[in-house]
């Protein structure tokens, strides 16, 4: 048995061998391109965001932040990335993540997409439920 076992090692200790000098891989020849300017996008390139409508989230979806702080206190999280926000809300129950962005340029953000899960391990939780929970 350990004649069988020794002989089944042989082949990855011969992968581990080295059988020459090690060459430093080449790069292959670039052209020069010069750079490309981006296409210029029309100020009316504008889409709004997509907005969540399911039963249960009257009040939250449409809100906007100060509305939301009202509603369930402050955020444990508020994260901006561009023109959008997300405000997280925890509680015993769930952890609500609620994203905002703006109607139009310049218009202050409002809610439009909401996720909840449960806080100990990170299931989806139905949203509806997660915001009554919540509420102050």
């Amino acid at each position: 048995m350990r004649k069988l076992l020794a002989l089944s090692l042989i082949p990855l200790a011969a992968a581990c061998a080295s059988t020459g000098p090690i060459v430093p891989p080449t790069r292959p020849a670039t052209a020069s391109v010069p750079p490309q300017q981006p296409e210029a996008q029309p100020s009316s390139a504008f889409r709004p965001a997509r907005v969540m409508n399911m039963p249960g989230l009257d009040g939250v979806i449409g809100s906007d932040a100060n509305g939301l702080v009202r509603q369930f206190g402050t955020p444990r999280l508020d994260v901006w990335e561009d023109d959008a926000r997300k405000l997280q809300f925890t509680g015993r129950a769930c952890v609500l993540d609620v994203f905002l962005y703006p109607p139009a340029p310049g218009r202050t953000e409002t809610a439009t997409w909401v996720e909840a899960r449960r806080q100990t391990d990170g299931r989806d939780v139905d949203r509806a439920s997660c915001i009554a929970a919540l509420r102050r």
